[in-house]
Order: structure tokens, then sequence, then C-alpha cells
């Protein structure tokens, strides 16, 4: 116990902050990655290093050398190979909490209203509707499937993509930065067993982008009528106008106190929607 009480007692509070930041850069990195190529790059990387841990362990000297070749040459293939990635994760950790306020709160009520007259108009008439919402992982890689639209974002815009038979009916719309950034995009599909048999490829796919990243997704049953949320592999089925509402507004809207989030409080939460 005397030990334990000598080694906090030699703990310092930039040693805190030191690890603190560190902690945070890594969350951010993997919360970057999440859902794109790079997770299988981190992977290799991974499996390089458990690789040179076992040789240096047991001696192999062959095996350890080659395994060096592959970490000296390995650092100059990535950045030449992942460039896009690379160039993209930085632009995203540029625009992050971090480095700025989040949206007015009128245009994220904006945001809400035109959802809330979208669904409203495609539920009562059995308009199937994919609709994502990018939130802190981006979606850039899921974004290049689809059309470029970068439009404001208003309800009568998702509705006309919507309309069946059109070009871009087919697929899913995603919303970054409270514009429609682009339409017919494609997502991976889950194979989770424990979804209803009676949902179609539309709500497996909005389970699949859910599993992959943190995205807030809205379907509309083209054969009910029916609204349903995922995010965080999470599916809220069958939602009413006022269910849909509260959650939208408790996810998109500031705190209630009317002060925006620091980046302290949203990383902590983000611990908290990981447990």
């Amino acid at each position: 116990m005397t030990q334990i009480l000598d080694f906090l007692s030699e703990i310092k509070v930039t040693q805190i902050v030191d690890v603190l930041i560190v902690w945070w850069l890594i969350y951010r990195l993997f919360m970057m990655i999440r859902g794109t190529k790079a997770i299988t790059l981190l992977r290799g990387v991974g499996i390089v290093v458990v690789v040179k841990v076992v040789s240096w362990y047991f001696d192999l000297s062959t095996i350890s050398w080659l395994t060096d070749q592959i970490i000296n040459w390995g650092v100059i293939a990535m950045v030449v190979i992942f460039q896009p990635e690379i160039r993209r994760g930085l632009g995203h950790l540029g625009r992050s909490a971090l480095f700025k306020n989040r949206a007015n709160d009128n245009d994220e009520r904006n945001l809400i209203t035109s959802l809330d007259e979208a669904i409203q108009y495609m539920s009562k008439r059995h308009i199937g509707a994919l609709i994502t919402i990018e939130m802190e992982t981006g979606l850039e890689e899921y974004m290049e499937t689809g059309i470029k639209i970068d439009g404001d974002l208003s309800s009568q815009l998702l509705i006309q993509t919507f309309i069946p038979n059109t070009p871009l009916h087919d697929g899913a719309v995603i919303i970054k930065d409270l514009r429609l950034a682009v339409a017919a995009a494609y997502f991976p599909l889950s194979g989770n067993p424990m979804i209803p048999k009676e949902l179609g490829t539309r709500h497996r796919a909005a389970v699949g982008i859910s599993e992959v990243t943190d995205a807030l997704t809205i379907v509309v049953s083209e054969e009910t009528g029916g609204v349903t949320i995922t995010r965080n592999a999470e599916l809220m089925q069958d939602l009413s106008r006022d269910d849909y509402m509260k959650y939208l507004e408790r996810q998109l809207l500031p705190d209630q106190d009317g002060e925006k989030q620091t980046w302290l409080s949203h990383f902590l939460n983000g611990f908290k929607q990981e447990d």
C-alpha cells in the first residue's frame, strides 16, 4: 500500500494531462478511420507488430529481418498508397469540434423541420427513403459511391430525390454540414441475424452504416410508411412523429441550457455512447 501511495505522490499534473491528450488523439484517430479503408491498414500494422515481437522473443533472425524491412519501407508505402485518406483525415480533423463551434441553433432547427416535413410527406404516401446525417465519423468513403448534389437542404429537395422511378431515388441521401451532399449513395448491408425478416434492403443498409460509423440514419418504409432510425447499431422501429422529433432534437440540437458542448464534454459523451 505504501508503494502505491509513493507512486501516486510522484505523479505530476502535467503527466496526467499528457496521458489524457494522447488518449484523446487516439480516440479521434479511431473515429476518423472507422468505416474507411484505413481500418484494414491498421489491422495489417498490428499483425506486423505482433510478428516482430514474437520473432524478437524467440530469436527468429530471418523473420525479424523481414519485419524490419516491412516497417522501414512500409511508412513510405503507406504515405503513397493512402495519400487521399491522409489528406481527407487531416481535413476532417481541421473541421472537428476542437477547432470550431457547432452550427447555429436556428440552422439545426431548420434541418429538423425539413426532415420532419419530408418524413411526413413520404410516410403518408409510402415513398421509400434512406437519409443519413454525418455526425463525427467521416462518410467520405460512402459519399464517393453516390452522385454529388451539394445543395441547400429543404424538404422539397429531399422529397423530390426519393420520388419513385427518378434517377436518384435508389440509394441513400447523405447530409453533411447541414447540406444535402450526395444522393444515390450505397452502404454496406448488415448481416445481423437479429434484424426482423420483414425488413428490406433499406433497413439493412441503415443498420450496416450504423455498425461502422456514428451516423444517424432515417428510413421511411415503402411498404408500411413506418419511420425507423438507426444509430450506433441500434434499430428503433415504427416511431411516431413525437418519438422521432424528440430523438432528432436530442441528437442534433445543443444542450437545453443553450450552451454549445465543449470538446471535452463531447469527448466524454463519446465514451458514454460506446458503453
